[in-house]
């Protein structure tokens, strides 16, 4: 169940939440198979790192820690937020797609927030010490970072800056911060070679908020999806697919990366994919070959399946890099 988890977000009933093991529980109820996106972008600080010479293991161990909690923490505190606020009621679209440990009673209040003070307490525990090692630019990155946190789901998501803060969490906050708390510089280089991956867990995001937009825009969640409309929507993410593969081809033009990240070519057939269902209007009802198990999500089907290929590509050539450089130049 850990493994299954951490790929996908699985449907079950009680009985079998009833046998599951106190860590199976909380990666479901957390949401753990989005997680990909968070350690992936530790990932990229960390061969940054080891690129300029300056990796510490442990402290990157301690920092990919962190986020991660940070990442469930959020999960859980969005899920009890439009709880309390009786956005979930009535089988809305996230009730629909996995299991919401409370509309479907698997956990009380009580304790989803156990849980998700168990993964804060790490969280600031971990912070605490990179604010006593680093300093005042520590505190701020974990003052931003319990920010989001705590309002992404309300007021930011409400008023369509949640995709912006997608792009700021996943891009400078994570990848630049990670890789200031392990080397102990700050460079903004770092934070904007970011940019790609962040530009792609945001597509995820939107193509959630567009899967769910009628729902949204029915309980006055203004999504930016919900602003701007469906078909900009759609074509917004078109755009930032094709913005991922031009930023990382502009920093191997200016020798930034070495050709070895071009190697995130191989990961088309998946953009292809995705630009074929974004250009389309998203289905009301679930096309005959598309899987059942993962209906009523569909356009983040694609996003996030596009987006975890480009990450993992992403990383290949970045270790293929750090290789180049370190023991060719």
């Amino acid at each position: 169940m850990w493994l299954r988890a951490l790929r996908v977000i699985p449907r079950i009933d009680r009985a079998e939440w009833d046998r599951l093991d106190i860590v199976s529980r909380w990666l479901i109820a957390s949401r753990s198979a989005v997680f990909v996106l968070t350690f992936t972008s530790a990932s990229i600080a960390g061969l940054l790192a080891v690129r300029d010479r300056h990796f510490d293991p442990v402290l990157w161990a301690l920092a990919a820690v962190a986020l991660v909690a940070a990442h469930a923490t959020n999960n859980l505190l969005n899920d009890l937020t439009d709880h309390l606020k009786g956005v979930d009621r009535d089988n809305y679209f996230r009730a629909v797609y996995g299991p919401h440990t409370l509309e479907h009673r698997l956990l009380t209040v009580r304790q989803l927030l156990a849980y998700a003070a168990a993964g804060a307490v790490v969280a600031i525990v971990i912070g605490a010490y990179f604010v006593a090692l680093r300093g005042p630019l520590a505190l701020a990155l974990m003052a931003a970072g319990a920010f989001f946190v705590l309002f992404y789901t309300y007021p930011l998501k409400y008023i369509g800056l949640g995709e912006i803060a997608v792009i700021l969490v996943w891009g400078p906050l994570m990848i630049g911060g990670t890789y200031f708390v392990v080397t102990g510089t700050w460079d903004w280089n770092v934070a904007a070679v970011g940019l790609p991956y962040a530009i792609g867990a945001t597509t995820v995001i939107f193509g959630k908020h567009i899967d769910k937009l009628p729902d949204d825009r029915a309980k006055g969640i203004h999504t930016l999806p919900v602003i701007i409309g469906e078909p900009a929507a759609r074509w917004t993410v078109i755009a930032m697919f094709v913005l991922q593969y031009a930023i990382v081809a502009y920093f191997v033009l200016t020798g930034f990366f070495t050709p070895a990240l071009l190697v995130i070519a191989l990961a088309f057939p998946r953009l292809r994919a995705a630009i074929a269902a974004f250009a389309k209007p998203r289905p009301a009802e679930r096309p005959a070959h598309y899987p059942e198990l993962a209906w009523p999500l569909y356009l983040v089907h694609y996003a996030f399946l596009h987006n975890r290929r480009f990450g993992l590509l992403l990383l290949v050539g970045l270790v293929a890099d750090v290789a180049i450089r370190l023991l060719v130049v």
